[in-house]
């Protein structure tokens, strides 16, 4: 391994790689290079653990777990068990933040095994000569010049211009929600998406009365329409949806006890109408911040969306330089396991460079013979050899209740790249487990491949959409067809039945159609 060279006149750092950001991806990335050299540098502004268990995945889980408890407390009359939950806002409050840090730490615990002459806390930019400025916390300003760059800056709330400074704390993203001592009397949740839908929910669940407004008439992102007014039929029941609504401003009113946020809008029929509470929460989405980090001067190309042009979506570099650009930060496919699978590729490719092996070791070979991706592995990575060329099946799951899935190719893809397909569904509205079990509404529909019956796609809201959300990504990434999928065996009774019942739809519509 070599040490860092410093070159005193121009102080300038070279150095064999550079990472930007310190997430899932970044650590990854870190990880696989920091095997074949000391030479490394990992930039960082802010936190040092990961938006997964900082203020996403976990710390969601965490409070949807709670708000599943007073919702089965609170509502559980048709089985002959009533009552009424006391909750505690701050001790629900306690034990998301409690947990959510109890998560974060393993990963600040690897950050603190790093060598701290290759960490530097601060804000990186780049410059025209294609140098990387480093603006330190404490003030200091570093060059580098690194022959590899992983930038994996993840993404950021988007808030919309000037509410901010209008709403002051009232105010609260995804990023700051936990963060609160105690839960609020009432909430506005703009955007239903996957963030404001799972937030929104568990909310109202805790007690909490909540409105969700969303410009479209869609929730979840679901791309099938069926599916869609299928979740906006089954979350009505339990929320506050205004739908196909335009907000036209928010303001603050302080002259009462406690602040109150107002949002002016109108409504789907075009009527204005005002709603006022205690905090607004902007779940519209997050977006990545490449345009304000000069990566122009790496030769790299944004789109109109700021997603990065040019790029292998394996291993997110970008074509003919030594730029990788992963995770949330390339906005392909903002989920974790990518994030981590792109940070790790990322990573050991650039090893396998610096060692001099690239043209000698496939990635396959290299992942084989490395402990990361063994089975007894703990990092958040899941690729096998085979597979690490292959771009990942598409694969959300909402956790809300009914949860909401998508698998491969939505229904518009395949329309548009004009292959013959047939669509088999079932209603899980008188699915035996999920009658039996008080969760029966929702639907699922599965695409599949006209000619080959091989599994295109899958839209659902409902019970267990995690599971069969599993089950058909794994059928799509090793091309089982629908016969393959109904030849193995499905226990009763279960929820995972419907997905049966669904594929027995889609064969007979097979069969009608080849013949």
């Amino acid at each position: 391994m070599t040490k860092p060279a410093i070159d005193s006149q121009k102080s300038i750092r070279y150095v064999d790689a550079a990472v930007i950001g310190a997430g899932t991806a970044g650590h990854n990335a870190y990880r696989q290079i920091s095997k074949v050299t000391d030479n490394v540098v990992i930039i960082n502004e802010g936190i040092w653990s990961t938006t997964c268990t900082t203020m996403g995945c976990m710390p969601s889980k965490l409070l949807i777990a709670a708000a599943d408890r007073a919702h089965h407390a609170n509502h559980s009359e048709e089985f002959g068990i009533e009552g009424q939950a006391i909750i505690n806002g701050k001790q629900v409050m306690k034990r998301v933040q409690s947990e959510r840090d109890r998560f974060s730490s393993f990963a600040l615990k690897n950050v603190e095994s790093w060598d701290e002459n290759n960490k530097i806390y601060g804000r990186a930019v780049f410059l025209e000569d294609g140098l990387i400025e480093a603006h330190t916390s404490t003030g200091e300003t570093l060059y580098i010049k690194a022959e590899h760059i992983i930038i994996a800056t993840g993404s950021k709330p988007f808030v919309p211009e000037g509410w901010k400074l209008t709403l002051g704390d009232a105010l609260i993203t995804s990023d700051t929600i936990f963060e609160l001592p105690d839960l609020p009397k009432s909430m506005a949740v703009v955007g239903a998406g996957a963030i404001g839908l799972e937030l929104a929910q568990a909310m109202s669940r805790l007690g909490v009365e909540v409105a969700v407004f969303n410009r479209s008439e869609n929730v979840g992102g679901i791309k099938d329409e069926i599916v869609n007014q299928k979740a906006i039929d089954c979350f009505s029941k339990q929320l506050d949806l205004r739908l196909a609504t335009n907000i036209q401003s928010v303001s603050r009113d302080d002259s009462a006890n406690s602040a109150q946020a107002i949002i002016n809008y109108t409504d789907a029929q075009g009527n204005s109408q005002t709603w006022q509470g205690e905090k607004v929460l902007v779940a519209t989405g997050r977006h990545n911040t490449l345009d304000t980090f000069g990566v122009e001067h790496l030769g790299v190309r944004l789109d109109d969306k700021n997603r990065p042009q040019d790029m292998d979506t394996i291993t997110g570099r970008i074509k003919d330089t030594n730029v990788y650009i992963v995770g949330d930060a390339n906005a392909y496919m903002p989920l974790l396991h990518v994030s981590s699978n792109e940070g790790y590729l990322s990573g050991k490719e650039v090893a396998l460079k610096i060692s001099g092996l690239s043209d000698k070791v496939s990635m396959s070979d290299a992942i084989e013979h490395d402990p990361d991706s063994s089975k007894n592995s703990t990092l958040l990575n899941d690729i096998a050899p085979d597979k690490s060329q292959t771009v990942t099946t598409p694969m959300s799951v909402i956790f809300t209740s009914p949860q909401i899935m998508s698998v491969g190719q939505t229904i518009d893809e395949i329309e548009k790249s004009g292959e013959a397909y047939v669509v088999g569904e079932v209603s899980f509205d008188n699915q035996g487990r999920s009658r039996v079990m008080g969760v029966n509404c929702g639907l699922l529909r599965i695409y599949s491949a006209a000619n080959t019956g091989l599994v295109l796609g899958a839209s659902m809201v409902g019970p267990d959409a995690e599971y069969l959300a599993h089950i058909l990504a794994t059928a799509i990434t090793n091309k089982v067809d629908i016969d393959g999928l109904l030849d193995s065996p499905f226990y009763h009774p279960t929820i995972l039945e419907g997905l049966r019942t669904a594929l027995r739809n889609v064969a007979a519509k097979l069969r009608a159609y080849q013949a």
